[in-house]
């Protein structure tokens, strides 16, 4: 099996941030750092050299792969603000995801290309439901 590239690591977030070229993503970077250390009650952490997770949990696919992941998450990508929440987009978060704002979806991420493209509220609340949402699918793990 593979050992997973991105881990929980001693870097600092606060050199992280200081080191995105792109002025607006610093800004939105300490926004969201606040909006998630709250709805997850975790501070923040670097995950791999790129990731600012909060929090952790415990996985393992039916493969048998395993390994350990932030709750949730972002990353200020050159291109968009890439969130990680692990939600359930077409199923019982999209109404969550309908109020956010101005936003793409992928597995597991969502995308924004600036802070004030989405509502800060609606941000937590989907940081809160993925993390219940990840809890409740891994529990046993």
């Amino acid at each position: 099996m593979p050992e997973n590239k991105t881990k929980e690591t001693d870097s600092s977030v606060w050199d992280f941030i200081q080191a995105v070229e792109n002025e607006q993503k610093r800004q939105d970077s300490l926004a969201l750092i606040e909006i998630l250390k709250d709805a997850s009650g975790h501070e923040p952490k670097m995950w791999g050299t790129s990731i600012i997770g909060f929090g952790s949990y415990h996985y393992k696919y039916q493969s048998g792969h395993e390994g350990d992941a932030p709750l949730v998450g972002f990353s200020p990508r050159k291109n968009a603000i890439t969130l990680y929440f692990s939600c359930d987009v077409n199923g019982q978060h999209a109404d969550l995801l309908a109020k956010l704002g101005k936003h793409k979806t992928g597995k597991g991420c969502v995308y924004i290309n600036k802070l004030s493209d989405v509502n800060p509220e609606i941000t937590k609340d989907l940081a809160k439901a993925s993390i219940s949402f990840t809890l409740e699918k891994y529990a046993d793990k």
